[in-house]
């Protein structure tokens, strides 16, 4: 009996500490804006996956692949970083399109935990998104969707790796890009 109970006990012990122990818990984000103008018109500004000119936070776009699933293209920033992404999707037909981020510039150095730490120019890690194009009587419901990690994977991130940080990051530039791209289609 007294076996029974010591198992139970370090089991039950050894449980505890796993569920305690715990990462970055995947974060998602979704914006949503109506154009006042054809989805067609909407998806000539978008869907060539080398021209991101209507993100304003983006200087230029360098891409090898075209619209091909696995092609990459490399964004620079306006503050000079750079992220590398990776197209998973892209469909005409349904107006829509799939990347993920593959790689990114470092926007500075920290210490954290006694440790040097690169910030990365989004602060994310395993970033994936979308971009869905709805037409809906004669206006276009634009849907970007993002799936990401906060940058910095160990328990207790530095504030510029954090959740928050992350959040604020993503939001702010799906926002201001479908703010933009609104400006372009209703012209």
């Amino acid at each position: 009996m007294k076996k029974i109970i010591l198992f139970i006990s370090v089991l039950l012990f050894s449980f505890s500490s796993l569920v305690s122990a715990h990462g970055p818990v995947r974060q998602k984000v979704e914006e949503d804006i109506t154009i006042n103008a054809p989805a067609e018109k909407v998806w000539a500004i978008i869907k060539d996956f080398g021209d991101m000119s209507w993100l304003p936070a983006i200087k230029s776009t360098k891409v090898e692949g075209g619209n091909t699933k696995g092609a990459i293209r490399v964004l620079t920033l306006k503050d000079g970083g750079t992220i590398t992404e990776e197209l998973k999707k892209h469909d005409d037909k349904a107006m829509s399109y799939a990347y993920k981020i593959t790689e990114m510039s470092t926007a500075k150095t920290i210490t954290h935990a006694g440790v040097e730490e690169k910030v990365p120019v989004l602060p994310v890690d395993n970033y994936a998104a979308s971009i869905d194009l709805t037409e809906q009587g004669g206006s276009t419901v634009v849907s970007w969707k993002a799936g990401y990690y906060r940058a910095y994977m160990n328990n207790n991130p530095p504030e510029e790796m954090n959740e928050e940080a992350a959040n604020s990051s993503v939001t702010g530039i799906l926002k201001a890009g479908l703010q933009n791209l609104k400006a372009l289609a209703e012209k």
